[in-house]
């Protein structure tokens, strides 16, 4: 969705200079001595905590003594071969409250080791120099398709082909990546990041990606079941929930994913259309990606709106100072009552508080633009309802993935897979898959011989 240019919304809010520096890389790469010191404040603890807290179990006290050895190499296929998008883990986990939060270093001095950063120095070398860490195994002859060219359907494909299965991954947008290229606030991926790690991870062979086709579009699931031996869906969660009230057709009124796919997709970032008071309805880390671009691309005044608690937000603390620090107005407790407009273009949101009492009272908030970050949920076209969930809102999976048809798997946010939505959980649920179409693999060829 395209925003119009109407009321106070419109592109070229900063200059040229000053948009490059608002969206220049919020995490640098480290340096050789940084590296090295970051690195030497590690244990390397036997019963590493840091391990247990990553998804897809990367041995980071194994990869953290390789770079301060020097072998970066080395710590680069630790990281890989658990994470095959571990660079771009690296740049958007919360390892706040994954392994830097799970990190000994807590208890001692307050200050976790900085294994994100250590992560990246160790993967930005090895694919700035085209490494081939891995090498595929011999051809088996078995073809799978994957529905979805984001993190699942990424991980998923990779270690496919390095078991020596073609893949054939079918993406309903034109470039690969998911939310890795559409979904993510442009400051934390810079440099075209999204795509050279797809290219990174496809150079292995044995992948082929099929762009703009979208299934119960383009595609079926009994056409796939015929023409592979497996299928891998990775569909995501395409659809936007409402805020099903009075207003919400209001001209300035935009789902917020679709306002970051408009930023992350912009050659130009003077481009983007941007009001001068925006409010974000919603607490999770779609929220702060809107609120802080809306920041970063000019607005005057960013507003936060959130019915809970903070301690309820999605979005980690970090991700919540980050925010602030960039002077998003954060306002809890509230809920949006009704969008207010003039000549179809909105005006102004009214909001209901709870105070600690129970009690209730009214505000309203100027704005020209309202972004709603409330929540995704499944689109499930071309989908059978015998693999949803009771209540519809996923594809109901087995421990590997596995739905109720034999030769179907499914993982990634689109999955009842009970992780936690986040781009290196999809990763784990693609890994996971892929282990386990393998190993029906090797139970049919058994029989077969």
């Amino acid at each position: 969705m395209v925003i119009k240019q109407t009321g106070d919304i419109a592109p070229q809010r900063l200059s040229a200079e000053q948009l490059s520096c608002e969206f220049s890389d919020i995490a640098p790469l480290l340096d050789a001595s940084a590296a090295a010191a970051a690195a030497s404040r590690c244990h390397y603890c036997y019963d590493a905590p840091c391990v247990n807290a990553c998804p897809t179990q990367i041995d980071i006290p194994s990869f953290i003594r390789k770079i301060s050895n020097g072998n970066l190499k080395g710590a680069a296929v630790d990281i890989l071969s658990a994470n095959p998008l571990g660079g771009m883990c690296s740049r958007v986990c919360p390892t706040e409250i994954l392994c830097e939060g799970a990190c000994v270093r807590n208890h001692q001095d307050a200050k976790p080791v900085t294994i994100g950063a250590l992560q990246r120095h160790a993967t930005d070398w090895a694919m700035a120099r085209g490494e081939a860490l891995f090498k595929r195994a011999g051809e088996t002859g078995r073809h799978v398709a994957v529905v979805g060219a984001g993190p699942a359907g990424l991980a998923c494909a990779h270690r496919l082909a390095l078991a020596g299965h073609n893949v054939t991954i079918y993406d309903a947008h034109e470039k690969a990546g998911g939310l890795n290229e559409y979904g993510i606030a442009a400051y934390k991926t810079v440099d075209d990041f999204a795509q050279r790690e797809v290219e990174w991870l496809c150079s292995v062979g044995g992948i082929e990606i099929k762009h703009s086709v979208a299934l119960g579009r383009d595609v079926d699931l009994d056409a796939l079941r015929k023409l592979h031996d497996a299928v891998f869906l990775a569909i995501g969660l395409t659809g936007v929930r409402a805020l099903a009230m009075e207003g919400e057709d209001l001209s300035g009124v935009m789902n917020a994913v679709d306002f970051i796919e408009q930023v992350r997709a912009a050659n130009d970032f003077g481009t983007v259309p941007v009001g001068r008071r925006v409010v974000v309805i919603g607490g999770g880390n779609t929220a702060v990606d809107a609120a802080v671009q809306s920041r970063k691309l000019g607005a005057t005044s960013v507003t936060m709106v959130y019915r809970r608690g903070v301690e309820s937000m999605t979005a980690t603390w970090a991700e919540r100072d980050f925010a602030q620090t960039n002077g998003v107005t954060l306002v809890t407790h509230a809920r949006p009552v009704r969008l207010i407009g003039k000549d179809g273009v909105v005006t102004s949101v009214e909001f209901e508080r709870t105070s600690g009492d129970g009690t209730r009272e009214r505000f309203v908030v100027e704005v020209d633009m309202v972004l709603k970050a409330i929540g995704q949920t499944l689109v499930p076209v071309g989908i059978e309802r015998e693999l949803l969930t009771l209540d519809g809102s996923r594809i109901a999976v087995d421990a590997n993935g596995q739905t109720s048809l034999p030769d179907v798997w499914a993982g990634g946010d689109c999955a009842a897979t009970g992780g936690i939505d986040l781009t290196v959980q999809a990763v784990q649920d693609g890994k996971i898959a892929a282990a386990s179409i393998d190993a029906q693999f090797a139970r049919t060829a058994v029989k077969a011989a």
